[in-house]
């Protein structure tokens, strides 16, 4: 079964006159190709009820220049069962009307196919645990992970200054304890991207 496009001739004996097959079938999305062969022409296309349940159109109403062919998208679903139903074509605002019967047929199984990959089957392995350096990276995500040894270094390096300092309560021990603070804190600064 083609998708070839349901082809209506306009104008081709009088005006307003319509031609178009009796019934249509398909099993995929179509085009409604509006021919005319005279003067310029208003068309409106209606899917009914139940074709609806399978098959929608772009848009209802067209108008068709003189000696113009143009085309009307109709998009199909495939259904899992035939789904038929009617669609109506009326030119010169209700001059002239036919009815074609559209027959949608399932596609291959109803359904497109779906692959499906073999690694699905397969149980997915737990990610391994993270070292010290990402642990770092991740409590401080703007800090380069390649610096997270200095990062623990100076942090070791706060920690000592300030308990001397506060041991030793000596002038030159808080001054240099201050020292340090002020080099970590500037590390830090520097490492964060």
């Amino acid at each position: 079964m083609s998708n070839a496009p349901l082809t209506v001739t306009l104008n081709d004996e009088r005006p307003h006159d319509l031609s178009v097959a009796p019934s249509f079938a398909t099993n995929g999305p179509f085009s409604v190709e509006l021919v005319n062969k005279g003067q310029a022409v208003h068309v409106h296309l209606h899917i009914d009820d139940e074709l609806a349940r399978a098959a929608s159109l772009s848009e209802g109403n067209h108008f068709v220049d003189g000696g113009q062919t143009k085309h009307v998208e109709v998009f199909v679903t495939p259904p899992p069962e035939p789904v038929s139903g009617k669609l109506k074509i009326v030119s010169g605002h209700g001059s002239e009307t036919r009815y074609v019967d559209v027959t949608v047929e399932p596609g291959e199984g109803g359904k497109p196919p779906v692959d499906v990959d073999e690694t699905l089957s397969k149980p997915k392995q737990p990610d391994p645990e993270p070292s010290v350096t990402e642990s770092i990276a991740d409590v401080f995500p703007s800090v380069d992970p390649r610096a997270a040894p200095l990062f623990g270094l100076a942090l070791v390096a706060l920690v000592l200054a300030v308990a001397l300092a506060s041991v030793f309560e000596s002038f030159a021990i808080t001054l240099g304890a201050g020292v340090v603070v002020g080099g970590v804190l500037a590390a830090l600064v520097l490492t964060m991207r």
